[in-house]
């Protein structure tokens, strides 16, 4: 009696069926796994290239953000800056303003007196005290 008189034929048949299977199974998972190593081997230095490439470009945005941001800042400074200036010029234009006005006031009294006297100097004719004061400033 032989070990295949022992097992009945329907076990034999279940048996290769999953050996079979089995067999199936690690040609299917051996495939998949050299069809991965295959991958890796052909895209590895490539995936290494771009995350390099991902990495200095990461770098840049940070220091073209910051950049930005600084200069956001130093442009809000100007603004400010030229805005305190504006109101400082129109402070002093104002006040420039009302000296002259007030110096025009205290020399009107002068400047009449003045010509008065020259009046009275030249005869009180206004065309004779404008000769003599051009002759004078001419030096003639």
């Amino acid at each position: 009696m032989s070990l295949s008189d022992l097992i009945p034929a329907q076990y034999r048949v279940a048996a290769l069926a999953v050996g079979a299977i089995a067999l199936l199974g690690l040609g299917a998972g051996g495939g998949a796994a050299t069809a991965w190593w295959l991958t890796d081997r052909h895209y590895s230095p490539q995936l290494e290239v771009a995350r390099a490439v991902a990495t200095a470009k990461g770098e840049q945005l940070v220091a073209c953000t910051a950049a930005r941001d600084n200069l956001a800042e130093l442009t809000g400074e100007q603004g400010r800056a030229l805005g305190k200036l504006q109101n400082e010029a129109a402070q002093r234009e104002q006040a420039a303003e009302a000296a002259q006005n007030a110096a025009h006031a205290q020399a009107q009294t002068d400047y009449q007196a003045a010509n008065r006297l020259q009046q009275e100097r030249t005869g009180g004719d206004p065309a004779e005290a404008a000769e003599s004061i051009i002759d004078k400033e001419l030096g003639l």
